[in-house]
């Protein structure tokens, strides 16, 4: 298993610690409710240093990342953020990211910790014909997003930087708890509001102690993925595994917004033709009705036990006090509004679709 540059800082907090994607990783540190209801009401810290950094420079960059990402990268500029995801071939998803326009041909993307060998290896195949210069940071930084009502408050002490003066999707470099060239970034996974803040691996622990000292006041907790999963469920926000994979249309699961067609791209034909003939699935939201909590893979079915669909996340929601999932189901299903059901345990238990996000951050 890989460490990020803060595993000893976790294990001195007393975190739990578990392998995802390869990483030793804090799923929870005290209690998963307690942690997902701070990030909502106060503020949370999570060590996200596991995804991977690529940076893409040089005068095909542009070109590079139109052709294998989805979203319009011609529509950026420097200090803006677009979420987007790589096409394959075969009608499915390499991975969703994160494209940050550093500057005139200079860029970075974000990706999924669990697929970086994959997503290095299928962006240089398709580079060979754009030239661009690629590298993969991933190695050398560290990442951690702090999230909930009060993290600009919080964050806003440590650096001189103009938080407020930061829109959604939009980042700044500059010093923060002392270090230059920290990017300070107005996303996050959450649904809660906050930042991102990537740093050098050497900062990382110095930048942690920064953070939490700065938000004891504020009541900041350290967070594991334990409630980031809970977090993002509630928000109907993908995770890539789960939600979306190599077999998943972006049409299907929603993404048809960071798809956009007046541009080529990998199999835009395909995806074109699943926008306007429609998908045989789509992905939905849904709460159950009777009691029990879905889980991935578990099937959906209609009233006569006819396997209809198929679970992809599902959580009891801390926020909403009720358990709630997400999951593909046939396409004539939705049109028509019948009841669906979730097999729990050989049972089949009421459920109905509903529209997401589950939470309406107020």
């Amino acid at each position: 298993m890989k460490n990020t540059a803060l595993t000893n800082k976790h294990i001195g907090l007393g975190a739990k610690m578990v392998e995802f994607a390869g990483y030793n990783m804090p799923i929870q540190y005290s209690n998963l409710l307690l942690e997902h209801e701070n990030v909502r009401t106060k503020a949370g810290m999570f060590d996200v240093s596991h995804m991977g950094e690529f940076l893409v420079e040089g005068k095909g960059a542009l070109d590079l990342l139109q052709f294998v990402t989805s979203n319009d990268v011609s529509k950026l500029s420097p200090g803006k953020v677009q979420y987007s995801c790589l096409p394959n071939e075969q009608g499915g998803i390499v991975d969703d990211l994160l494209v940050y326009m550093m500057d005139t041909d200079k860029y970075m993307l974000v990706v999924n910790a669990s697929n970086i060998e994959k997503d290095w290896n299928w962006i240089n195949q398709w580079n060979e014909k754009f030239g661009a210069e690629l590298k993969n940071a991933s190695e050398f930084m560290s990442l951690l997003a702090i999230q909930g009502p009060k993290a600009t408050q919080i964050l806003q002490k440590l650096t001189k930087t103009d938080l407020s003066a930061i829109p959604y999707y939009h980042f700044a470099i500059g010093q923060f708890a002392g270090e230059d060239g920290v990017i300070i970034s107005n996303t996050g996974y959450t649904g809660a509001g906050g930042f991102e803040i990537y740093m050098k691996n050497e900062d990382a622990e110095k930048i942690w102690d920064a953070i939490m000292e700065a938000g004891k006041e504020f009541g900041l907790l350290p967070v594991g993925l334990g409630a980031r999963d809970t977090l993002r469920l509630e928000m109907a926000f993908c995770l890539y595994g789960n939600d979306i994979n190599d077999t998943t249309s972006p049409i299907a699961a929603g993404l048809g917004w960071i798809t956009k067609f007046n541009k080529d791209f990998i199999n835009k034909a395909n995806l074109l033709k699943d926008k306007e003939e429609g998908t045989p699935r789509k992905l939905v939201g849904f709460e159950m009705i009777d009691k029990g909590i879905p889980r991935h893979d578990y099937e959906i079915k209609d009233e006569s036990g006819i396997k209809i669909g198929v679970v992809t996340s599902g959580t009891q929601s801390p926020s909403l006090g009720k358990a709630i999932g997400m999951g593909y189901v046939n396409t004539d299903t939705i049109k028509q509004n019948k009841p669906i059901f979730v097999e729990v345990r050989g049972k089949l238990l009421q459920a109905k679709i509903v529209k997401t996000p589950f939470y309406i951050n107020n």
